[in-house]
């Protein structure tokens, strides 16, 4: 599938800046439609189905799973706790979930049993494609059993996702150079 990156990126404001600003208070207002000041997972799905609007997003749970696991942590917590989403960390949430779904798409592409693990035959045989969004990797082996934290022989989106953040991966600007 041929990701459209601007439309994603366009669709999920995260700039420090006011006109993104505005931007994110008209989702949060269209995706908190009971008003009361957070959002639960649900309500964040279906925000992202009926009110940002982009299917692929939608499609993504993982990458919405993680988004916003990630994001209610970041604080102390707020009136209702570490369950819920609050606006606060909405901007944190769309800035994750934006880096998420990227992750997600190449962890998908080396993931070529569709079971969401990449076992270490699906690892190597990506080398050149993993190698072109963080660069050289010398023992592929051992990089796999880097990323394997949890030992169980194959790596989950999870574990997926905290090494590509450490190796600032970026898939985005292969999509371009490409076209």
């Amino acid at each position: 599938m041929s990701i459209d990156w601007e439309s994603i990126n366009a669709s999920l404001p995260f700039e420090k800046n006011e006109d993104e600003y505005e931007q994110r208070k008209a989702l949060w207002d269209g995706i908190d439609v009971n008003g009361n000041g957070f959002l639960s997972l649900a309500e964040i799905s279906k925000g992202i189905r009926d009110v940002i609007g982009v299917d692929e997003l939608f499609d993504c749970t993982p990458a919405i799973n993680r988004a916003f696991h990630y994001s209610k942590n970041r604080t102390e917590g707020g009136e209702q706790g570490f369950d819920y989403i609050e606006f606060r960390e909405f901007r944190l949430f769309l800035q994750t979930l934006r880096m998420f779904f990227e992750f997600y798409q190449a962890f998908d592409s080396i993931d070529e049993g569709d079971d969401r693990k990449i076992n270490k035959e699906e690892f190597a045989n990506n080398k050149d494609a993993i190698e072109k969004w963080v660069g050289v990797i010398e023992d592929m082996d051992a990089e796999f059993d880097s990323i394997d934290v949890n030992e169980g022989g194959e790596i989950l989106f999870s574990e997926f996702v905290e090494w590509a953040m450490a190796k600032d991966l970026n898939i985005e600007v292969e999509e371009y150079e490409e076209e």
